[in-house]
């Protein structure tokens, strides 16, 4: 059966976080790791919500946290995110990376309430660069579907040049630094300034 309003929630946590150099699901912006605040938010807009780690990172979640295991068929962000289709092949999934330290509940509700589910996926852009931002986004099933015979053609690994490729709703937020990404200890400490002003 298609459930096509149906929406979960995933957080993508099972990157190396190379550049940052320590896991940025683990940095406590808001008193807890940064992967279960975001787990917490998307928890009180979508049905389920799920975080997509590593093999390795099973031990560290806690008990009460629903998790999927990347199966490793697949690199980058698509990795986690076609693991958890793979899991539960007939939702859409409202996919958020956990390095958005400044991302909040009014945001994602502005998100979902903009929601075009005839669309490949409705994104999150910023207006001075309006492209979508494939890990801050919904990604309906066809999407999904696709992405996957996309991979297998050999068209690379990025989600967002596969979106650029689709067609999505592009939604600007209403707060743009929602968008920011902490990648690294200068972006770690922009986000904790930022944070001390709101």
């Amino acid at each position: 059966m298609i459930l096509k309003d149906k929406l979960y929630g995933l957080v993508l946590s099972g990157g190396k976080s190379t550049r940052m150099g320590k896991d940025k699901g683990q940095i406590a912006y808001h008193g807890m790791p940064q992967r279960e605040y975001l787990y917490h938010l998307l928890g009180k807009v979508c049905e389920k919500t799920y975080m997509s780690i590593r093999k390795e990172q099973e031990e560290e979640i806690k008990a009460g946290f629903n998790s999927i295991t990347d199966q490793d068929k697949y690199r980058g962000p698509f990795n986690g995110l076609l693991s958890a289709h793979s899991q539960f092949p007939d939702v859409a999934w409202l996919v958020l990376a956990c390095d958005l330290p400044l991302m909040d509940l009014s945001s994602l509700q502005q998100l979902i309430l903009a929601r075009d589910s005839s669309r490949m996926a409705t994104a999150f852009a910023q207006k001075e660069n309006p492209l979508p931002e494939p890990l801050c986004a919904i990604w309906e099933l066809e999407a999904l579907r696709s992405s996957a015979s996309y991979l297998a053609q050999g068209n690379g690994t990025c989600p967002r040049k596969f979106l650029i490729n689709s067609e999505v709703k592009l939604v600007f937020p209403e707060n743009a630094d929602v968008l920011l990404n902490a990648n690294s200890e200068e972006d770690y400490k922009e986000a904790l300034g930022k944070l001390e002003t709101t």
